[in-house]
């Protein structure tokens, strides 16, 4: 494969014109036979190769694929050739590449070959009256990986089970089975949250299908985009098997009531030996001047997006996912390397689908690095965010970042571990950094978080910052009560809500910054921890249901930010905001937030009138009691106090 510079061809007018096209790519079973089609427009010749199975057995059949029209090689048979495997033999320019479909439903061991799926395999007992949980006004996401949920032996998974789909659909799941601490599926229902969002569960090429308990990887290195990933099935020898187990997943999850959000990767590819690659060199991917491969994603190659059949293919590829397994939102990965083209096609084909705003779409507003992209193409990245359409969500790491400090260095802190809180910047905070000289259009666009599966833990953030000892599997007091601080601000904030999975139970990872491909002892929930510290969790799940009442929270539109009333400093480390929490069925008509981050104790005094207490630094569940007070308040360092009041009982 040489480095010539091709993007002058790829990106010419002329090319667009002679190779676009809209007609089905890949493989289609009918009454009349089975149909393949391959789009390889450089390609001299194609050969099509059936095999018996899915790992390494020889060609039992190969027959020439003839060229049809617009670039696509096209071969037609009266056999119906369900179950059966394959791949493609091509020559482009006189080298030949064996590749597997990119445009694949199914595939064999590790996505070497592709596969063609037997519907009636492939579909699970009552998946074809699913249907997703009612759409919340309140997102509430938790972020979770497939091996990392179930990996850990006290989980009260069973064996067979740990680390794949199926442990996610498991009912009863207790901790060392003792009946007694809800895990897994029981214990999300009763954390509260709404969606789930899943680390990429496509097919990736960093684990060893065959022996997937010997290795472990988020998963962000793609290979087959729209194949359910191997290693967390039961057989990854067998196509049907992943297929038709994630469809349970999913399946039961909606069944409790959970939304299921689909962590994607379309900005680059595992390698250059990609199905991509082979069927159109060079094509789906940027090159720089002399010729390599662009380097944005930090990953070896970036994807063209702006390219007409690059961006035809990433949009077929959601479009499929959201049809046929039945997801209810996506999140890009490096969003910032794909186009606003792209991205807001995207928007509307599932609006147009499913209705406006049903299926959520957000993603990361950054890259990794400069990339190559075509003159003219605006990206998806920050600075872009307010151009962009309304219905297309971004991570906040403004927030992230005040709360706690950067995840670039590992002394910085923020408000809760060192920092002054000033007003002005609590209420950027609070109001989702929009209006004129923010981020976002509206709240909507603003995914709020604290942590993610990237970077340190919250929690290893803070015993990097406040513990001298570095205990991170410690329960030490002053680290907890920072920890419900964090959440505390970070509940109190306009947006979509998101949570990192066990960051309610001080999740640590031991210290280390990204894990992606540390042990899955390193990133296994501990669920002997999160009983460990179920009063943290108590603090989260009374923070989500208080967040489910406020009309000020869930206020996403572009007038929401005028909610905020005032904002003011008591002192420099404790600040105060009033906000309108007017709304249908609200308790309280008005919200009084105070944060003191320091270590002194802080007296306020409050407005004119009765305010309920409804969270401090110990509870969250305050709201339930019947009590009010009036004057003044005291608030302990390091420690939050939200309070209630209705109209009627303010001066």
């Amino acid at each position: 494969m040489g480095f010539s510079r091709n993007d002058h061809l790829f990106d010419s007018k002329e090319f667009h014109e002679r190779f676009y096209t809209a007609v089905p790519l890949g493989v289609f079973l009918s009454e009349e036979g089975t149909v393949f089609r391959l789009w390889a427009p450089t390609a001299q010749s194609v050969t099509l190769r059936l095999y018996l199975r899915g790992d390494h057995c020889t060609v039992s059949e190969q027959f020439q694929m003839s060229l049809w029209k617009k670039g696509v090689w096209e071969y037609k048979t009266d056999r119906l050739l369900r179950g059966v495997y394959y791949d493609y033999m091509l020559i482009v320019d006189g080298e030949s590449f064996c590749s597997a479909d990119p445009y694949c439903r199914a595939c064999g061991l590790n996505g070497e070959r592709s596969m063609i799926p037997d519907p009636s395999e492939t579909d699970p007992e009552g998946w074809g009256a699913d249907t997703s949980p009612a759409k919340p006004d309140c997102d509430i996401i938790y972020e979770l990986h497939v091996k990392d949920f179930s990996w850990d032996p006290n989980g009260g998974f069973f064996d067979r089970d740990r680390g794949r789909f199926s442990a996610l659909k498991q009912e009863g799941t207790t901790l060392n089975h003792s009946g007694l601490y809800p895990t897994g599926l029981d214990y999300l229902k009763r954390l509260g949250i709404t969606h789930v969002q899943i680390l990429p569960m496509y097919d990736y090429g960093s684990v060893n299908e065959a022996e997937p308990e010997k290795g472990y990887n988020w998963g962000y290195d793609p290979v087959n985009y729209n194949v359910p990933e191997g290693s967390y099935s039961s057989d990854p020898y067998n196509g049907a098997v992943r297929i038709r187990e994630l469809k349970e997943m999913i399946l039961q999850l909606h069944r409790a009531g959970l939304r299921v959000i689909m962590d994607v990767v379309y900005n680059h590819t595992y390698d250059l030996e990609s199905p991509l690659f082979k069927t159109a060199p060079w094509y789906f991917y940027r090159q720089n001047e002399d010729g390599s491969p662009s380097n944005g994603s930090g990953c070896g190659n970036d994807i063209a997006s702006e390219r007409s059949m690059c961006s035809r293919y990433i949009l077929d590829s959601v479009l499929y996912w959201a049809e046929e397994y039945h997801i209810d939102g996506f999140r890009f990965d490096l969003m910032g390397l794909l186009d606003q083209e792209l991205m807001e096609q995207i928007r509307r084909e599932l609006d147009a689908r499913y209705g406006m705003g049903e299926k959520l779409v957000y993603g990361e507003p950054w890259s990794a690095g400069p990339t190559a992209h075509r003159p003219g193409t605006i990206l998806c990245h920050k600075g872009n965010l307010k151009q962009i359409h309304e219905g297309i969500g971004a991570f906040c790491d403004d927030t992230r970042d005040l709360v706690k400090g950067s995840v670039m260095d590992v002394d910085s802190v923020g408000f809760v571990n060192g920092n002054p809180i000033p007003a002005e910047l609590l209420g950027k905070c609070l109001t989702a950094w929009t209006g004129e000289d923010g981020v976002f259009r509206n709240a909507g666009q603003s995914i709020c978080y604290l942590s993610c599966h990237d970077d340190w833990t919250l929690w290893d953030k803070l015993v990097y910052t406040m513990d001298p000892k570095k205990d991170f599997c410690g329960s030490e007091a002053v680290i907890l009560q920072a920890n419900r601080l964090a959440a505390a601000i970070h509940f109190c904030c306009q947006g979509r809500l998101f949570l990192h999975a066990g960051e309610e139970f001080g999740r640590t990872k031991g210290g280390v910054k990204n894990s992606y491909c540390s042990s899955a002892e390193i990133n296994q929930i501990d669920w002997t921890r999160a009983w460990k510290h179920e009063g943290l969790v108590d603090y989260y799940r009374g923070l989500i249901a208080l967040r489910k009442q406020l009309p000020w929270t869930k206020d996403l539109s572009e007038q929401g930010k005028q909610r905020l009333l005032w904002v003011e400093n008591e002192t420099p480390f404790c600040a105060l905001a009033c906000v309108n929490n007017e709304g249908a069925d609200s308790l309280w008509d008005n919200l009084l937030l105070i944060f003191n981050c320091g270590q002194t104790l802080v007296e306020t005094k409050l407005p004119e009138g009765k305010w309920q207490i409804l969270v401090d630094g110990e509870s969250s569940f305050l709201w339930k009691e019947e009590h009010s007070i009036s004057g003044s308040c005291s608030v302990p360092p390091k420690t939050a106090q939200v309070l209630g009041a209705k109209r009627r009982d303010l001066s």
